[in-house]
């Protein structure tokens, strides 16, 4: 991939958000063989490994869309990821989205980490069968992989106009060029939070987790590139740049002792939030957008923040599966949360980083005390202390995802 300079958005957060990306992206030059500045999409899609799409049997699959007679959308999605309101046990947009189209959609909070989901469908994909969801929400790395195998359906661009709405810098991954299979869900950080109460001192960097006063207190995520990120970050790696199994290796057995010993209480995926709600554990490695959401609806018990050593960045995509049978009804949901107002209502609830123009602008409608948030439009310190886990290839996925599936049991 050789990125070009992209036109900057006008808005002046978005704006910052891309340059300051840019500017961090320097250094995988070698990596990336980039030439120029790396725009938001170059370096978010760095999160994605190298490869051709293609190869398995799925790819020979013939799909008939029945999304005119089958007013319906199966949609997996990871937990606290989308507007939920408490009163009613609905979400809201969904609900306007049925409305407004006449398409119900099933909504399954089915997705508890990129591996264990993709274990769980894999062979499905690989025959080329109906996995019983016609969208799927994968973060960057997962999304490259099983576009790659073959086992996502190209998107009819013309079903989704309000695809113009999405970042400029977004529009053209490495892991999917021209988004003709994937598009942006959310963004967001990958950082360390604890209790405020039981832990009152704070947390500054991930090595602050192995206090004693913590042991079997601690909970960190089953994402090797956030963990490990976050690890490597404070052992002094630039995880955007060229590592080794080395520097790797060092940061896994940081890991694997504190497994080992008994600091860390369990390696999870978004299960970890009920963990921290019954106060199984104090602190952790967790995602941004979690943390708000769980100090809205239990009386502001936590802290997040961005280790001074650094956090991670990544961003989640939305997929039609090779089997699915309605493709369109799954266009129109995926349109319908790129108009900004829906946009902002979803990011008013979720908390993580909007990828939809105009969101800000129908955020001071819906809650102007969320357009300054910046866990939604970053500010340039935030994202000068954000990396993104450079791309590995095929080898480096295979060996350093066994390692780490080893070291935490899985």
């Amino acid at each position: 991939m050789s990125p070009q300079r992209r036109q900057l958005p006008e808005d002046p957060q978005i704006r910052a958000l891309v340059q300051a990306m840019s500017q961090r992206s320097m250094s995988r030059r070698g990596v990336l063989g980039a030439a120029g500045a790396l725009g938001l999409g170059g370096l978010l899609a760095a999160c994605g490994t190298g490869g051709k799409s293609g190869g398995s049997s799925a790819s020979a699959v013939s799909v008939k869309d029945i999304s005119d007679t089958d007013p319906t959308v199966n949609w997996a999605n990871w937990t606290l990821y989308l507007d939920y309101d408490e009163k009613s046990k609905s979400y809201p947009t969904l609900d306007q989205f049925k409305e407004q189209t006449g398409i119900s959609v099933n909504y399954v909070e089915d997705i508890d980490g990129n591996d264990t989901y993709y274990g769980k469908v894999q062979g499905q994909l690989n025959a080329g069968q109906d996995i019983g969801q016609d969208l799927i929400t994968l973060t960057d790395w997962m999304a490259g992989r099983i576009i790659r195998q073959g086992y996502t359906q190209e998107l009819d661009h013309a079903n989704i106009p309000n695809l113009a709405n999405l970042l400029p810098d977004l529009k053209d991954v490495d892991f999917d060029p021209g988004r003709k299979n994937s598009i942006t869900w959310q963004t967001g950080y990958a950082g360390i939070a604890w209790n405020k109460k039981k832990f009152p001192k704070g947390l500054k960097n991930v090595s602050d987790l192995w206090d004693p006063a913590l042991k079997g207190r601690v909970t960190v995520l089953d994402e090797m590139r956030d963990t490990m990120g976050l690890l490597m970050l404070d052992h002094g790696v630039d995880i955007t740049g060229q590592w080794g199994e080395n520097e790797f290796g060092t940061a896994l057995e940081d890991l694997r002792k504190n497994i080992g010993n008994g600091q860390i209480r369990q390696v999870k995926g978004n299960s970890y939030k009920s963990d921290f709600i019954s106060g199984d554990a104090i602190a952790g490695i967790v995602w941004s957008g979690d943390i708000v959401q769980m100090n809205f609806e239990n009386d502001d018990q936590w802290e997040f923040v961005i280790p001074e050593a650094g956090g991670t960045l990544w961003s989640d995509n939305l997929m039609v599966p090779i089997a699915s049978p309605r493709k369109a009804n799954a266009e129109k949901l995926i349109n319908f949360y790129y108009e900004p107002k829906v946009a902002a209502e979803v990011a008013a609830y979720v908390n993580f980083i909007c990828p939809v123009i105009g969101a800000k602008e129908e955020m001071e409608k819906i809650d102007p005390s969320l357009v300054d948030n910046p866990l939604i439009f970053p500010t340039e310190d935030d994202l000068s202390h954000a990396h993104v886990f450079r791309a590995l290839d095929a080898e480096e996925e295979t060996t350093l995802g066994s390692e780490f599936q080893s070291a935490i049991g899985a």
